[in-house]
């Protein structure tokens, strides 16, 4: 990696973990409103790469699908009622995006592929985004900081996932991995993957057995971490996938060394819904 290029990668690291942990902190509309624009640019980096591949995705439909479903879940960061009315976002999308397709697409304009690639798009980007609050807001909760150190799990255990992979690949690989996909993946740089992730997270249950509730014992961080660095990995590949189809190196040039949003958040696209599920449903409130 260049010189320059490392130089603005740890610049755009040291303004963007303090903002990102200030609007965890806050909550619900700070963070409401973070996951929106993220959600929005992902989107329409979508929507450039599908219109690339004569996807003929809605644009604006993608991006304000993928801004609706955060919105839902701001509204109602704590469940319950956001499962519905998720369920009725994405009835009126696709309802949007036929009846959109039928005026500017017609027969000749493939209007399956119109209104698949817009609903996927918004299920994708800001779909699987919301759950960022959802975590964030885990009923049973101590206060503002216990709800950052969960929603920081998957994203610290991310970053590790992707750096261990980084590392064990480049010292050790041999075998690729899925070379269609991902060239620059390793066999070896996935375990490597697998067994850093694991490693923190049994590191950072050790943080959460700090608040009376949603603690992990030591099995369960091994699990978790082999869930949020094979969720990570497949998350990685999904936009890889996407973008050797479309025919792009990045998704766009949103942050300086990062490439595009869905560049930089494609492997917590995945990991955000497996954490919420783990700490929902697998490992309750209960102290």
């Amino acid at each position: 990696m260049p010189a320059s290029e490392t130089t603005q990668r740890v610049a755009v690291a040291a303004v963007g973990i303090p903002l990102a942990l200030a609007a965890v902190y806050a909550g619900r509309w700070v963070l409401g409103a973070l996951l929106t624009l993220i959600a929005v640019i992902a989107a329409l980096e979508f929507g450039r790469m599908a219109a690339r591949k004569e996807g003929h995705p809605i644009r604006l439909l993608v991006a304000g699908g993928a801004a609706g479903f955060v919105l839902l879940a701001t509204l109602f960061p704590a469940g319950g009622a956001a499962g519905a009315g998720f369920a009725g976002w994405t009835a009126l999308l696709v309802l949007v995006a036929a009846t959109a397709a039928i005026w500017t697409r017609g027969v000749t304009g493939q209007p399956l592929l119109a209104i698949s690639t817009t609903v996927f798009g918004a299920l994708y980007t800001g779909g699987l985004l919301a759950y960022g609050l959802f975590l964030r807001h885990l009923p049973g909760l101590h206060g503002p900081w216990h709800g950052t150190a969960l929603l920081f799990a998957p994203v610290l255990l991310t970053w590790v996932s992707d750096t261990s992979a980084y590392f064990a690949g480049r010292q050790w690989g041999r075998r690729k991995l899925i070379p269609k996909v991902s060239p620059g993946k390793t066999v070896e740089g996935s375990l490597g993957a697998l067994v850093g992730c694991v490693l923190a997270a049994a590191a950072y249950a050790t943080l959460l057995s700090r608040f009376p509730s949603y603690r992990i014992s030591l099995p369960e961080a091994i699990g978790f971490g082999l869930l949020i660095s094979v969720a990570a990995q497949v998350g990685d590949l999904a936009e890889s996938l996407l973008k050797r189809d479309a025919g792009f190196k990045d998704s766009g040039a949103l942050l300086p060394g990062h490439g595009g949003a869905l560049d930089r958040f494609d492997s917590l696209l995945f990991t955000l819904p497996i954490a919420y599920v783990f700490f929902r449903y697998l490992v309750g409130s209960g102290a």
